[in-house]
């Protein structure tokens, strides 16, 4: 892609967002009936291509529980409250009677200043695998190697290792940084790595052995990283975010890099719910929002292009609709 010059002695590539760009029908289409919007990851197969974010705003074993029985996958963080409190929906609820401000920042980062308790680990997985669905759980690469012999104590099905960035070549003076390849080589156990935003990134990720990377790095909701550190791209890529009505957050959602004790990547936003879980995903629909039914128009839109499945649709031809147009907004 030719780069545009910035200023004297500095170019950059153009970036494009989600709502920049739209799928071209094909020559070819197929009845939606015939579209599988499965796939798999390691040994587990999911039938809807959807991850419940490791927010505690979003992902509770409860919604882990609901996300996995509808086919897609949530992923508990094992970091948040979940693991720090027993009390953690009285916490959450507290949370969401403060009002927007300061006051819910620092209250924020004060829940999370309690430790991490293992029993709450074993408990909360526990809950999640009772149920028979796939269990996904998420630490930061700060304290994975502090906290694996809990995880695996726990026997969750897939781990991720996940942070704002993460890269495979991490440099650092003041501790021995995680050696992902030689980490994930260790254990049995699928992981999944991420954020990254760049080709090299990626590619370097996926050399550690990981079954997944994360793409995707500043462009949340909550998140403020392109506003506090400057870092982000603009995520042109298929990744959906659904919540309950009744989700954790109770109407708020905010992500992990949000509770940094002295530099927070992210705020506390109000969500108003749309719809319940299944209705997100899976409708039905009144209105032409596109707030509700993901899934149906997911189908939808795979039939147009004439793909049968979330892999072959990685083919699908893309133009680029600057500024973005309010009919694939």
């Amino acid at each position: 892609m030719a780069e545009i010059e910035i200023g004297i002695g500095k170019s950059g590539r153009r970036a494009y967002g989600l709502d920049e760009v739209a799928i071209v029908p094909s020559r070819r289409t197929r009845d939606p009936e015939d579209v599988d919007l499965g796939w798999e990851l390691d040994a587990y197969r999911f039938e809807i291509p959807v991850l419940g974010t490791p927010c505690d705003s979003v992902t509770s074993p409860g919604t882990a529980v609901a996300l996995g029985e509808l086919g897609a996958a949530g992923v508990l963080h094992l970091e948040g409250l979940w693991t720090r409190h027993e009390d953690a929906e009285e916490r959450l609820a507290e949370l969401a009677d403060l009002p927007e401000g300061d006051e819910a920042a620092r209250r924020l980062q004060d829940l999370h200043g309690a430790p991490v308790v293992p029993e709450l680990v074993a408990e909360r997985v526990a809950e999640i695998r009772k149920a028979g669905v796939t269990c996904a759980v998420a630490v930061s690469p700060q304290r994975t190697e502090a906290l694996v012999e809990h995880v695996l104590r726990a026997e969750p099905d897939l781990l991720m290792i996940c942070g704002t960035v993460v890269s495979a070549e991490h440099v650092s003076r003041s501790v021995d940084p995680l050696n992902l390849k030689s980490f994930i080589r260790r254990f049995e156990l699928p992981v999944i790595v991420g954020g990254c935003t760049s080709y090299q990134a990626a590619l370097h990720l996926m050399r550690t052995g990981a079954a997944g990377v994360l793409v995707g790095a500043g462009s949340g909701t909550a998140g403020t990283t392109a506003n506090v550190l400057g870092i982000g791209v603009p995520s042109a890529t298929a990744i959906v975010d659904a919540r309950a009505a009744e989700a954790p957050g109770r109407g708020w959602h905010w992500g992990m890099p949000a509770v940094h004790p002295t530099l927070p990547g992210g705020r506390r936003v109000r969500t108003e719910p749309v719809g319940t879980l299944a209705e997100v995903l899976f409708g039905p629909a009144h209105e032409a929002g596109g707030e509700r039914n993901l899934m149906g128009a997911l189908r939808q839109a795979m039939a147009l292009s004439g793909y049968a499945t979330v892999k072959e649709l990685r083919k699908a031809e893309l133009v680029v609709v600057t500024p973005p147009c309010p009919a694939v907004d």
